[in-house]
């Protein structure tokens, strides 16, 4: 089981490196401004407010990294929910200070 997670791990890592900045921490300012923040489960939510134009941005994404997420669990015969808890957990270390995240417990809170 570790291992496999391992391999998991190496190739979310390989993903994230060949991902470009924009791409890999999309919606900027709307994690500066608090509205919008990863989660454990390695999706993007939002934190509060929003408008039905950044849900539907949310969504894409969110779409997007499933997307990903499945191609890397069937090469790797896992959960996509593995997938992403790993991914979660590799945004969560390269997420600056002050950004919100969204724990597996369910509650934001701003990354210290």
């Amino acid at each position: 089981m570790m291992r496999m997670l391992m391999k998991i791990a190496t190739a979310l890592l390989l993903l994230c490196a060949a991902l470009t900045p924009a791409s890999a921490r999309p919606l900027e300012n709307e994690r500066h401004a608090g509205l919008v923040g990863d989660q454990a489960d390695g999706y993007l939510g939002i934190v509060s407010g929003g408008t039905p134009a950044l849900a539907q941005q949310v969504s894409a994404i969110n779409n997007e990294r499933r997307a990903m997420y499945a191609k890397i669990a069937a090469e790797k015969a896992t959960s996509v929910d593995a997938v992403g808890a790993i991914f979660g957990e590799q945004l969560y270390q390269q997420a600056p200070s002050g950004e919100f995240f969204r724990g597996a417990n369910g509650a934001w809170a701003k990354k210290p």
